[in-house]
This record gives C-alpha cells, structure tokens and sequence, in this order.
C-alpha cells in the first residue's frame, strides 16, 4: 500500500491498530477487534494462516499442505474493519509509530500488536541450517518431505549396501513434542506405508534417530510421560539417545559428543527464537529473544505497543515463562482484543491477563499419545483421541476439520498416505544404478 493511501485511510479513522503477524495470536486479536468495528491492518509476509502444530504432518506425507492453511484474506473476509497487508516488516520505529515495510512502505500506528512468531534457532551455528532442516513454514515441511522420500528413491538405486544404509539413516535433533512426533511418524511412514512401494530396499530397516541432550524426551511432561513415550517409540523402532549432545553437523554426517555418525538426512527440532523484530524496543530480551511484558501484555516502557505468543516474555504465577503453545497465543490474542475494544471504546485501562491451561498433548505414534493436565494423565489410545480431538476443534474452517478427520480415518484404517509428492529439483545420483533411469 503506497503511503499515501495509508495516511488517507489512518486519517479517516480515530485510531489504527497495526497487528504484525497472522498466527493464532494475531488472529484472534484481528477477529476480535473487526467484530468491534475497529480499524485495524493485519501484515503478514506469508498469504496464509498456518496451524503449525500439524506441520510435521505435511513432512512426513500425511497431509497435504492446504489441509493445515488458509488464506489471511479468507479468513478475514467477514471483518470488514480490517485490511490484510501481504508484505514483510523490516523495521519497527516506535518512537515514532510505526512501521517500515521491506519495500520501503511506512505504515503509521496509534496501537501496535507484535504476533510475528518464532524462527527456528540454531544456538549460534547458523552454518548447520543447509544441513538440518527446521520446521517453521509450508516451505520446510515439503523440503524435509522431498529429502526424506528423495533418500529412499537414491537408496532404491544405489548397489552400494553402505551407501544405502546410510542414505535410510535419520536423525532427528530434539526431543520435545515436534522431534518426539517426527520421529513417530517417519517410522510409520517407513514401516507400515512405504514397506510394500519399494523393490530392492526395505523401508522398515530405515534407522531412525531421537537425540535429546537433556536427561529425557518431553522434559515439559511428567516423568511416567516421557517413559512412556520413549518406550513406544522404541517399540516403533525409534533409536532413542538421551543425553547426547551434537557438537557438529555436515553434508552427510552428525558428530555427537566428538563421535561421528554417517546419516542421510538430519531434521532439527531442537530450539525455536522468536522474531527478530522483539528486538526493536531497546530492552533486555531472554535467552530465545523474547521482550518482556507486563500484566497487560504490552511491552515494558511502552504504552501502545504489545506482544504475544512466541515474542512475549510473560510471567505466570510461579514466575515462570509461560510456553510457546497455540492455547497460549489464542488466549493472549482474545483477551487482548476483548481489552483493547473496550479501552478503544470506552477509555478502559486493560485488565491483566490470566493463562488457563486447556493442557499439554503430544503424539507418540498410531493410536499413543500423552495428554497431561492439573491432575489428569493420560496415555495411550485415549491421550490420542484427545490430541485429535483438541487439534481439529483448533483448525480454522469447517472445510479442514472435514478434511483431516477424513484423511486420519482413513490412514488409522489403511496405514496409506496420500502426500507422497517429490517437490524438490534434486541432481540424478552419479555413477551405476539398478533399473531404468527415472530421469
């Protein structure tokens, strides 16, 4: 939008309210404020609302890509009070509201609400990123997706059994709820869907690695979760390495604690930071870039600025950070709308925000999950359901729901997967190959 146009349109209105990200925080704090007749502007460097909690999914074959987005426009469609900017935020300048646009556009702001999301974070060795792929975007789901099934397509031909070994060996780095549910899923994929596609290789030989340097996997659930959850990955033929640290990544192989490990694909699931762009206030950020809060969710020493879900460093009761969950950011975003509308409305000060956990799930494979919550724990077939159950209701659009249920239903009953698809330009193998050259 040419600045002018955003002057002309600031100046029709008595307040503008700039939101930064369209995640589950921006979301609800745009729908909120649209239901209210607010003037608000949504920018997003992405056209598309993602539920990253299902994007591992996409990576690993059992979804497709526009089962877990949507179009920002579509889903804003009915909140007429609110335009959708389709550009990238270079610069915050809050002394002097606003923002600057990677195109050089200038979008002033009475409110401003930061909601960009987190970046996948390497702890200081950037340079491994070409080597282990993270999980934050469409774009890396397919690329991990294409690499895993460009491996097994090479292994296929290679007459080398060194070769194909190691081309069917993959680590993953993190144990957290991302790695533990990558790892699950690249072993069903291997072992039940690919099995029966292949003629010279066999898929459930596929060596899998979970590696974790803490003392267990899913160290933000209790002890008999994280058992658990080792024990049925194990059964699914997941190598579990705990405590284990990687001190190096290259082009074909990963060092753990000075020992060489030869792998044909490494995935990273071991750290997220949050945007660059929490950096632009000009105070102390923690160790994941995260800008400290108050009560009411704005950013410290600024009055018109807030932040959410993975750029709020937000303190609960027992001083302890709250987690970069979806629950977290939706509960951050309505309440912030809800506040926001009425103090715009009204002159009403913003209440504090108070978190209520709905629970911490995660799946572990085909019918085993975990779900913890205050005193209820539970494992198995039924922590399963309700990891389903909980990641439909959060999908944006009936469309999805439909969908997903039908496509899970369909995998529990014939173990396929439909999203088998190779997207990624990939140079031929030099040298001999079994079979007709597939091109």
């Amino acid at each position: 939008m040419p600045n002018e146009v955003a002057e002309e349109r600031s100046a029709g209105r008595s307040k503008r309210v700039v939101i930064i990200g369209a995640g589950f925080a921006g979301l609800e704090v745009a729908k909120t404020l649209g239901n209210a007749g607010l003037d608000v502007t949504v920018v997003d460097k992405a056209n598309h609302h993602l539920f990253q909690p299902l994007l591992y999914q996409v990576a690993t074959a059992a979804l497709s890509a526009t089962d877990v987005a949507e179009p920002i426009r579509r889903i804003l469609r009915p909140y007429r009070s609110v335009d959708v900017i389709y550009g990238e935020v270079k610069t915050i300048a809050a002394e002097k509201d606003e923002i600057i646009l990677a195109d050089g556009v200038t979008l002033p702001f009475d409110y401003l609400v930061l909601a960009a999301g987190s970046q996948t974070s390497y702890f200081g060795n950037t340079h491994w990123a070409p080597w282990a792929p993270g999980l934050k975007c469409i774009d890396d789901a397919r690329d991990i997706r294409s690499r895993l099934l460009i491996n097994f397509e090479r292994a296929e031909r290679s007459p080398d059994a060194h070769e194909r070994a190691k081309l069917m060996t993959i680590a993953i780095i993190g144990g957290g709820p991302t790695g533990v549910e990558l790892a699950g899923s690249i072993a069903e994929l291997s072992r039940h869907t690919l099995v029966a596609d292949f003629r010279r290789i066999d898929p459930s030989s596929t060596r899998i690695l979970l590696i974790e340097a803490g003392e267990r996997i899913l160290s933000a659930f209790s002890q008999e979760a994280s058992r658990y959850a080792q024990a049925r990955l194990e059964r699914l033929g997941v190598d579990v390495l705990i405590q284990r640290r990687v001190t190096d990544i290259g082009p074909h192989s990963l060092a753990l604690d000075g020992e060489e490990i030869e792998v044909g694909l490494v995935l990273w699931a071991a750290g997220v930071a949050a945007s660059p762009l929490a950096g632009a206030f000009r105070v102390a950020t923690d160790r994941s870039g995260r800008v400290p809060v108050d009560p009411q969710l704005r950013v410290v020493g600024r009055q018109n600025v807030f932040a959410l879900g993975d750029n709020a460093l937000f303190l609960n009761d027992q001083e302890q950070p709250l987690p970069g969950l979806a629950q977290v950011a939706k509960q951050q975003g309505r309440h912030l709308g809800d506040q926001l509308a009425a103090h715009l409305h009204d002159g009403r000060e913003p209440e504090p925000f108070v978190y209520r956990s709905r629970g911490n799930t995660a799946i572990v494979g085909r019918h085993a999950a975990v779900f913890e919550h205050a005193r209820w724990r539970i494992r198995g077939w039924f922590a399963w359901i309700a990891w389903a159950i909980i990641h439909v209701y959060l999908l944006i659009g009936f469309r999805h729901r439909l969908q997903v249920s039908i496509q899970w239903l369909w995998r529990y009953l014939t173990f396929d997967r439909g999203a088998r698809l190779i997207t990624r330009k990939e140079a031929p193998v030099a040298g001999k190959h079994h079979g007709p050259d597939a091109g």
